[in-house]
């Protein structure tokens, strides 16, 4: 594997490093040692499957407080993905500061997002399905949201927005939102 920062600490792109033969070829997605050899988080609490029929659709910006804040391993298994993080943790350096990074099934690549970070997604492609692991039980009480077009933040995405939720909607933009303490 292939784990390389993406430029807001903590935030990491996870390449598979093929072994191909005329059979196609063998890769690890996950090693918990290569993990701990860079300090990150490695068990996984539950999976989850988020799937999106129509090209465009935003999902996000999603996160959860402590004492549940999650560490999230997201990758694409159908379709393409924008997939963007914001960090919100409060005394930061980057705080406010997002990326984003292309997630596809042929690249069968992944993003590690840690505590502290709003996460959402926009699909470029249609039937697009990304797989979530994550580090803590979804918390009801514990979660939060960020408004996915707040144009303090001023995100990227590659296409107009569709399909976004009532949920998303609703969110706060960036100036209402209390930065996340992590202990």
């Amino acid at each position: 594997m292939d784990i390389q920062p993406l430029g807001l600490s903590g935030v990491f792109s996870i390449a598979i490093e093929r072994r191909t033969d005329e059979r196609g070829f063998f890769a690890r997605s996950f090693c918990v040692q290569e993990f701990a050899d860079k300090a990150l988080e490695a068990t996984w609490v539950q999976a989850n499957t988020s799937f999106s029929a129509a090209k465009g659709t935003v999902r996000g910006m999603h996160f959860q407080r402590p004492p549940k804040a999650e560490v999230k391993l997201v990758r694409c298994v159908r379709g393409a993905a924008l997939d963007v993080v914001v960090d919100i943790r409060a005394g930061s350096p980057t705080y406010g500061r997002w990326i984003g990074y292309e997630l596809t099934a042929e690249a069968r690549n992944a993003i590690y997002v840690p505590h502290g970070f709003a996460h959402g997604f926009q699909t470029l492609e249609p039937d697009t399905e990304l797989m979530y692991f994550v580090s803590e039980f979804y918390s009801p009480v514990d979660e939060g949201g960020l408004c996915y077009n707040d144009p303090q933040l001023a995100i990227a995405w590659p296409l107009p927005a569709a399909n976004v939720s009532q949920r998303d909607l609703a969110h706060p933009s960036f100036s209402e939102l209390q930065p996340v303490e992590l202990g």
